[in-house]
Formats: C-alpha cells, sequence, structure tokens
C-alpha cells in the first residue's frame, strides 16, 4: 500500500495525523480528542456505517434525519456486527437474534439483548464527522 502525505488545514485548532502501525492513516483533533471518522456525504440520512480505529472496538456510525449518533458496533447479546443490521429511525437491529438497540441512548428494546450499548460523542464540522473514543455512556 503506497503512502499519501496529507495536510490538514483547520482553522483555530491543531489537527495531527496519527499513523498507526496496523496501517490506519487518521486524523486528531489535538485539542479536544476527537477523530476523524468518515465524511458527512458518505453517510445519508437512514444508514449507517462501521468505522475502526487502532486499539479500539468498532464503532456504528448512524445518521438519523441529520444527526450523527456513534455506538458500539457489536451486539452486547452476541458478538455479530450491527452494521449487517437496518436503522429504523432512531434503532438499529441485530441480524443474529433479532434485538433492537437505540443508537441515542445505547438501551436495547428488544430481546435477547439486555444490555446497553456504549455511545460516544460526535461532532460534525463541513462534510467531517468527528468522534471522540471515550464512551459517554
Amino acid at each position: 500500500m503506497e503512502k499519501m502525505k496529507i495536510i490538514l488545514k483547520h482553522t483555530l485548532q491543531t489537527i495531527g495525523v496519527i499513523d498507526s502501525p496496523s496501517g490506519f492513516l487518521n486524523y486528531i483533533d489535538m485539542k479536544s480528542s476527537y477523530v476523524f471518522a468518515a465524511k458527512l456525504s458518505d453517510l445519508k440520512p437512514g444508514q449507517t456505517k462501521k468505522v475502526c480505529f487502532p486499539d479500539h472496538s468498532p464503532i456504528l456510525l448512524a445518521n438519523v434525519d441529520g444527526e450523527i449518533y456513534a455506538v458500539d458496533d457489536t451486539c452486547t447479546h452476541e458478538d455479530s456486527s450491527l452494521a449487517l443490521g437496518c436503522l429504523r429511525a432512531d434503532k438499529v437491529k441485530c441480524t443474529l437474534h433479532g434485538s433492537w438497540f437505540s443508537v441515542v441512548t445505547g438501551e436495547p428494546s428488544e430481546e435477547p439483548a439486555d444490555e446497553a450499548l456504549n455511545c460516544y460523542p460526535t461532532k460534525v464540522e463541513s462534510d467531517a464527522i468527528w468522534i471522540c473514543l471515550t464512551a459517554k455512556t
């Protein structure tokens, strides 16, 4: 894989670039610990997207009527990716056993899951979705 040098300028904030041993190249807002997760233009309303970061469990981004939410991508009942499920309103379905989770609160609303997902703060600036990898539960 050929590496590219990317320069990112952002007004009033210091942006750094992290190049991890796993090959991920990511941006981090050094003042607030937010990392670049995805382009907003790649996540339309009603869609989800699985994003991965070095040394962190996968996270599911969800666009609910223009609001961006982030939760753990792995079902708390069985280790299945929620990115495989569908998003209806503010709930995502696990395809393995049918549990539904709120992407706003992380709470399950259908059995068999009975444990909430971790939720993560997000912010959107221009076409960039930023996520703080510290759970806000």
